[in-house]
């Protein structure tokens, strides 16, 4: 089968590989129809996921078809439409028991890390029966891939963690694909306001077009006094981080109003400065996370109501064949207008 191999910092390859098989009786190997690239994914690119070895599969989000499962699988079966979750879960162990999977004994945040990934023709996936979701027949399959990973972690990472509530300022920092998922679930709990904040004008224009009620441009270095300016100089009550870096993560610190909360969602290759001179004071709760995908079943639901829409996110389609060039388009985002895009098998 044909798969993205990763093989060190700044390297990757399409390749002829061998189809995984079952390894457990919980497992399941599933067809891949369609997947996508993670901003993680980048990351593990630029070397800064360090459990990532050479040789492996990338990707963690998708849906597919079951192709085989193993005799412990209860759920799923030989044909069945599946949204593959970026987390592996046993729904055994302790951590899985207190809704944090993430941290699962045997799985967590595995695909695409410290075993072969989604984008590839093939996955296995472990722990089928608590992994996997039934896609619902009338479902849109493009939005489906958006709930493998990008929506959970919007959502659970940032509105979630940030504790959103009616009538809050909220400020979102970072207009790619999970913080304007962000800023889609931020709107459950309506919020007086919500600012977006990033350097892209395209980026900017979508948000608004999601519903902020307010956008910042930050290339002229002023999006602090131009956020507190819009606060009356108190701040935002939740600021989520959602790009990964020391500047935005610093932001976030300059603009969160007493008694706020900074939720973090970005992934960190490098230090950030915390400034506890200055918050020490004021009652700020700083919150990190992992997505743990406890939410999937939930956002599911809302996006077959209709009253959620990710298929939005959705800006290009290439085929696995054409994996490099969505690479290319994915990691020039600002240049190619890119938000997610879609990998399909033919």
């Amino acid at each position: 089968m044909k798969a993205l191999v990763y093989h060190g910092p700044g390297k990757k390859k399409l390749e002829d590989v061998a189809k995984p098989s079952l390894r457990e009786a919980t497992d399941a190997v599933v067809r891949v129809t369609k997947t996508t690239i993670c901003g993680t994914d980048l990351h593990i690119l630029k070397g800064d996921v360090a459990t990532v070895a050479e040789g492996r599969i990338l990707g963690h989000e998708g849906i597919g078809v079951i192709d085989e499962v193993g005799t412990g699988v209860s759920r799923f079966h030989k044909g069945d439409r599946v949204l593959i979750s970026c987390i592996t879960a046993c729904g055994k162990c302790e951590f899985c028991r207190r809704s944090m999977p993430s941290h699962c004994e045997q799985g967590g945040w595995i695909l695409g890390n410290t075993i072969d990934g989604t984008q590839a023709e093939f996955v296995r996936i472990p722990f089928a029966d608590t992994s996997l979701y039934p896609i619902p027949e009338a479902a849109d399959e493009d939005a489906m891939v958006m709930l493998s990973d990008i929506l959970p972690t919007g959502y659970e990472c940032g509105v979630l963690n940030g504790c959103v509530k009616p009538g809050d300022m909220v400020a979102i920092i970072g207009a790619g694909p999970v913080g304007l998922s962000a800023l889609l679930t931020t709107q459950f709990y309506a919020p007086a306001h919500i600012i977006v904040i990033d350097l892209d004008d395209n980026r900017l224009e979508v948000a608004k077009q999601f519903g902020a009620t307010a956008v910042v441009n930050s290339t002229d270095g002023k999006a602090v006094e131009k956020v507190m300016a819009m606060t009356s100089g108190k701040g935002v009550d939740v600021a989520i981080e959602a790009v990964g870096v020391a500047a935005t993560f610093e932001i976030c610190q300059e603009i969160v109003g007493a008694g706020g909360h900074i939720a973090n969602i970005g992934v960190h290759g490098a230090s950030v400065s915390l400034h506890l001179e200055k918050l020490w004071s004021q009652n700020i709760t700083i919150t990190t996370r992992l997505v743990d995908a406890v939410t999937t079943s939930l956002l599911l639901k809302t996006v077959m109501s209709g009253k959620l829409k990710p298929k939005q996110l959705v800006t290009h389609h290439f085929t696995l064949d054409d994996v490099m060039k969505a690479y290319d388009t994915f990691g020039n985002a600002g240049k190619e207008r890119a938000l997610k895009v879609i990998l399909t098998n033919k």
